[in-house]
């Protein structure tokens, strides 16, 4: 049972890599008809938006969470 489950892994691993290898990122170098790509970011947008837009996220959401223990007193 265990050759069969093994045998099964691999043919699953092996058929994922082909298909990963297949459609991997140098297929896209032609651009398809409507393709009409923006300008890029430069360096301080890319920080901004992909590094302190989620850490300020997280900062207002953690806060809002904490925000119904911080009136309660802790009684013993």
């Amino acid at each position: 049972m265990d050759k069969r489950n093994a045998l099964r892994a691999g043919a699953v691993t092996a058929t994922v890599t082909l298909m990963m290898l297949l459609s991997s990122p140098a297929m896209a170098l032609t651009r398809d008809d409507g393709d009409d790509p923006g300008s890029g970011l430069s360096v301080a947008e890319t920080l901004g938006l992909f590094v302190l837009l989620p850490i300020a996220a997280f900062v207002i959401i953690g806060g809002l969470a904490a925000l119904p223990l911080g009136g309660k007193d802790k009684k013993k």
